[in-house]
This record gives structure tokens, C-alpha cells and sequence, in this order.
């Protein structure tokens, strides 16, 4: 992270981006005038020392200065923001793999990506059994997807929902080491976005020693149906469900954040020794789960429901994103990535 830089005005927002062309000298552009070339100096020499971003053929550092409330500014980190929209399954979990690649090779900052589903699909965590679990038939008689993903977790169904993922350093001053402690930090964008819809949200841990057991050994292949550290919650149900993983020096995290949830059919797509086990689960679910819908008196919209985790994000985590498009050489990677990995049987059925 950039450290602070306090000038001795008040102003408004300051945007500037130092790029280096290949064969050319460096441009240092400013939308304004600058007060004070003392600053102006200060500011280039903090510039200097962002790692490249990449992309394009130029490294660029980028960053922000906001106001304060006393009336000075300080210099926020710039990470990445993709939305990648409405994807198929294996291209979603070829993508937050590539970018956590990219991320490990130093090629690509920190970042953030939104993106769905087409066709609505059944994710499942890593280490789920799919003959075990899950009824495969239903899910082909619904016309679903289906994927592994690369992250632990339960059975997930991505329909109506907003899909996030964050790609960050474990390095990265910001994050604790510990896995809960990070996913707690990272967290808190979806919390403050949740306060952006008018949502009282708030994080709980399972506090009893069957809340606990039930972490180590979930009884349940439904996501937001199995507690973990650090849920979001309002009115005491989860309303989003994240997974980490953490590879090459780099954490990727995602999760679903429910705008609606169709119950009947998510509990359609797994095993149960019995039918009377099914209903007892999924009445149950009902008092552990909620979407967005349910809580507000109005119909919040995809787009209504990015707007205010963009801005959740980059308060939670105090960062600022800066909205990127892949390239046409990232895009054949991906895709190609999806084919050999994310749609193959030996991943998806290797459990």
C-alpha cells in the first residue's frame, strides 16, 4: 500500500497516472493545475514505487489522492476491477484461477472481479464427492451447469446472485496470516456493501461447541446451509457464502451474494438417505438462509447490487478500483484453461 501523503490544502479528489510507453519517456499527466510542485514531486516519487500493473505493453503505477475529514488527502492503492458479466461455469473458475496466476507472476495488481452465470449452474467445493452428494440427474434435467471448484466449501447454485472474487497477495500488508483473519479483512467489502443497500449486516462466528464441530465435519452438502467463521449475517441468517483457497503465494477468494434464491430446486440437486431427511434439512435451511429480496421492500436490481459492492469494496478494504477489459491474449488463455481443466471430466468428477 502507498504510504500517506498529507499536503498542507484541502482539494478535492486528484487522479493521475504515471504510464511508460515502450521507446518513450515518461508522461506525467494532471487533470488540473497543481499547487504546489514540492507535492507534485512527492506524489511522482510515491507513484514510482507501485509495482508495474502490466497490460497493454506499458507498466503503469497508478494511484489516488482523496480528502480526509480534517481537509488533507492521503494516497489510496489502486487494485483491478473486471466485471466479466454472464460466463459459463468453466470459464468463471478458469478466470479467478488465471488471474491468480498472473497475480503470483507479478503481472497484474490486486483485484476484484464481479461476473455470473450462464447457464445457472451447480458449483461444488473442491473436496465434495460428487457420486456421494450430488444427483447429477436432476442437475441435467434443469439444464444447469456444473463445476468443481478450485476453493473448499459446500454446493453452491448461481442463478440469481451476485458473484464476486478477490485476488490479493498473502504478502500484502493488509492481509493476517491466518486464513479467517483474511477472510474476515477481505469480508468487510461485502459487509459495507450490504450497508450501501440499507442492509444491517454484520459478521458472526459459531460460538457453540456444535457450531464448531459442525466446521470441521459439515452435515450438510448445501452451502449456506454449513456455518463458518466470520458469516455475514442479517437477522441472524447468512445472505453470502465465500470459499478461499491460497496457491503460490496468493489468496483467491469468492463467494455468492444471494439476490434471490429458488429453494425447492437447490435442494432438488442433492442425495439424502431419505425424504423425510430432505424436508427436515430444508426446513431448517429456511431459518439459516436469506437473499436480499426477502429483506428489503423493493426489488434490488444486478445492477443496483454492483453499484453498491463496488463501493463496498473499495471502502472496506480502502482502495480504489480502476475498471480493466482482458485483452485478447488473456481471454485465449482463459478459454483455454477452461477446455483442458474446467470442463474435463477428471477434474469435475475426480472425487
Amino acid at each position: 500500500m502507498l504510504p500517506p501523503v498529507m499536503p498542507p490544502f484541502a482539494s478535492s479528489a486528484i487522479s493521475y497516472y504515471i504510464k511508460s510507453p515502450p521507446g518513450s519517456k515518461e508522461v506525467f499527466a494532471m487533470p488540473f493545475f497543481f499547487p504546489s510542485s514540492a507535492l507534485f514531486a512527492k506524489l511522482i516519487k510515491a507513484a514510482k514505487s507501485v509495482p508495474p500493473l502490466g497490460g497493454g505493453g506499458q507498466a503503469a503505477a497508478a494511484f489516488r489522492v482523496w480528502n480526509n475529514r480534517e481537509g488533507g488527502t492521503m494516497a489510496k492503492e489502486v487494485w483491478r476491477f473486471i466485471d466479466s458479466g454472464y460466463c459459463p461455469p468453466a470459464f468463471n473458475m478458469a478466470l479467478d484461477e488465471a488471474l491468480l496466476d498472473w497475480h503470483s507472476e507479478g503481472k497484474i495488481p490486486p483485484t476484484i472481479r464481479f461476473y455470473g452465470w450462464n447457464p445457472p449452474t451447480l458449483s461444488i467445493g473442491y473436496f465434495q464427492k460428487v457420486e456421494k452428494e450430488i444427483d447429477l440427474d436432476a442437475v441435467k434435467r434443469h439444464g444447469l451447469g456444473f463445476v468443481r471448484r478450485p476453493t473448499g466449501g459446500r454446493g453452491v447454485l448461481h442463478d440469481k446472485e451476485l458473484t464476486y472474487s478477490v485476488i490479493v497477495s498473502e504478502s500484502h500488508p493488509a492481509m493476517p496470516k491466518t486464513v479467517t483473519e483474511a477472510y474476515r479483512v477481505i469480508s468487510q467489502g461485502i459487509l459495507e456493501g450490504f450497508r450501501f443497500l440499507g442492509l444491517d449486516a454484520y459478521f458472526a462466528v459459531p460460538k457453540t461447541e456444535e457450531e464448531k464441530a459442525d466446521l470441521r465435519s459439515p452435515r450438510s452438502a448445501v452451502c449456506f446451509d454449513a456455518p463458518s467463521w466470520y458469516e455475514l449475517v442479517v437477522e441472524g441468517r447468512k445472505i453470502a457464502g465465500s470459499a478461499q483457497t491460497r496457491q503460490k503465494g496468493v489468496i483467491l477468494q469468492h463467494g455468492s451474494i444471494l439476490l434471490d434464491l429458488d429453494e425447492d430446486l437447490l435442494f432438488s440437486l442433492f442425495k439424502y438417505p431419505n425424504e423425510r431427511v430432505k424436508e427436515r434439512l430444508q426446513r431448517d435451511f429456511k431459518k439459516k438462509a436469506v437473499a436480499i429480496n426477502e429483506l428489503t421492500s423493493r426489488t434490488v436490481t444486478i445492477e443496483e447490487a454492483k453499484e453498491a459492492f463496488y463501493k463496498g469494496f473499495e471502502k472496506g478494504l480502502n482502495i480504489v478500483l480502476e475498471p480493466y477489459t482482458l485483452t485478447a491474449e488473456e481471454l485465449a488463455y482463459v478459454e483455454e484453461l477452461a477446455r483442458t481443466k474446467y470442463e474435463s471430466d477428471e477434474w469435475n468428477f475426480k472425487r
